[in-house]
């Protein structure tokens, strides 16, 4: 059966925008067309795109997804490729969970330090504010290791800076 790219769309939860997105980066293979140019899906790339939909819905990143795609399809892999991938990426969603847990933990200790009343004085824009300041002078230098340095509020954001 051959479906149309609204069609694919609502029975595998991709929408339209994302499934020619996949289709542009390469993740998913172009669609066959009909001779008036219009997109034709069968089940299995609808299958597909469901494999596709599961794991964006876990956090994998596209290349992480090609790779399981990949391990997908060969019906021959050993599955502790397959779990080596999902360690990666619980360890990176653990990351990343300590870098929201230290915005959160900051941002409450400037809500604490806030009045909120009628007086314009605020720790949180002040704060804000501040390191913009501090950044712009910490980019014009770096640590000894070459890495730029990092301060204050950007506690989500160290790991990606120093990457």
């Amino acid at each position: 059966m051959s479906m149309n790219i609204g069609e694919a769309s609502k029975a595998s939860g991709v929408s339209a925008k994302m499934i020619r997105h996949y289709e542009s980066v390469g993740l998913f293979p172009e669609a066959a067309r009909t001779e008036s140019g219009y997109r034709q899906y069968t089940d299995k790339e609808v299958r597909t795109l469901r494999f596709v939909r599961q794991s964006r819905d876990l956090g994998f990143s596209i290349e992480q997804i090609r790779k399981l795609l990949g391990l997908w399809q060969d019906r021959k892999r050993p599955s502790r490729q397959v779990r080596a991938l999902a360690l990666a990426h619980i360890e990176e969603l653990d990351e990343k969970l300590g870098e929201l847990r230290a915005m959160k933990a900051t941002l409450e200790h400037l809500v604490h330090c806030c009045h909120g009343d009628d007086r314009p004085d605020c720790p949180i824009i002040d704060s804000l504010a501040q390191q913009r300041r501090e950044r712009a002078r910490s980019s014009e230098g770096a640590d000894a290791h070459g890495q730029r340095r990092t301060t204050g509020l950007q506690a989500g954001r160290r790991r990606r800076q120093s990457a």
